[in-house]
């Protein structure tokens, strides 16, 4: 188990620390909710997870199919939504790959990305969208 350690620091911005490696994060509300935006918002941490999970499953996926996916890259853009309540309401990644594959290992290292822990566990109404873009860096 992982426990992460988070103490609110006033204004709007909480500081998370790693038990186990001590690494830290720093958050702030984003300005679109009364924050100040300086550091990433606790929705973009989300999404940034997503974005992470995706590439290190797909990762973990290339090392066991013995191909190189050096150059690797994703972007992620978060869209909220105000009704019923404030939430994410849809995640929309592009995947960025200089290599080609056959077409067997790139559905391979599509499903690992698709369906990492991170997009297992969010909420189906949340929606998130996954385009793939081959022998492009």
């Amino acid at each position: 188990m992982t426990r992460i350690d988070i103490s609110y620091e006033g204004n709007l911005r909480t500081r998370c620390v790693h038990s186990d490696n001590k690494e830290e994060i720093v958050t702030d509300a984003p300005k679109d909710n009364q924050g100040k935006g300086e550091m990433f918002s606790p929705t973009d941490l989300l999404a940034t997870a997503l974005g992470s999970c995706v590439l290190t499953l797909m990762g973990i996926a290339a090392n066991r199919l013995k191909v190189d996916l050096t150059g690797l890259r994703l972007t992620v853009e978060k869209e909220m939504a105000q009704v019923p309540s404030r939430r994410i309401g849809r995640l929309v990644m592009h995947i960025y790959c200089p290599g080609v594959f056959d077409n067997d290992i790139t559905q391979k290292l599509e499903t690992a990305g698709s369906h990492c822990p991170v997009h297992q566990s969010l909420h189906p109404d949340t929606k998130q969208e996954f385009f793939f873009h081959w022998g492009e860096p």
